[in-house]
């Protein structure tokens, strides 16, 4: 599979990395969280893991809101998002942006808005989330999900 234009696989080889992980990187536009949804979703394909299953549809709506994060709220011009996902005991998924100073936090929206819910719906799908920081200015949100690898 060969990544679209404005996908840039962070170990520098064009391709998703092999093994237990994929890492790769997206323009900060909502083109490039949508091409990281359904890229996420091929690489789980690969492993194994089918589309249209519960595992399968979790991860890609956890890494479609944190990734429509980090274009809403983490973006700087000319910097990209990373989408890494890694699998062992759990299926850990982090998505790094630019803006470390702009750290997520669940939002009590009211009825009527339209946004804001994003990060509720990560953490009820997500065994553990959180954050870190990524030197030198960004910041990393990753979220688990509990998965048995030898189905």
């Amino acid at each position: 599979m060969t990544p679209p234009a404005d996908a840039v696989d962070t170990a520098g080889t064009g391709l998703p990395l092999a093994g237990d992980e994929f890492a790769v990187r997206f323009s900060s536009t909502h083109r490039g969280a949508r091409l990281a949804r359904l890229l996420v979703t091929e690489q789980l394909n690969a492993w194994g893991i089918p589309y249209g299953s519960e595992l399968s549809e979790s991860v890609a709506l956890v890494v479609a809101e944190l990734a429509t994060n980090a274009v809403t709220h983490g973006r700087v011009p000319g910097r990209d998002f990373e989408v890494r996902l890694s699998r062992g005991g759990v299926l850990r998924i982090e998505v790094s942006d630019a803006r470390g100073e702009r750290l997520p936090r669940i939002a009590a929206p009211s009825g009527e808005e339209e946004s804001g819910r994003g990060l509720r719906l990560v953490a009820a799908l997500a065994s553990a989330w959180g954050t870190v920081p990524r030197p030198p200015s960004g910041k990393t949100v990753w979220a688990e999900l509990r998965f048995d690898p030898a189905r």
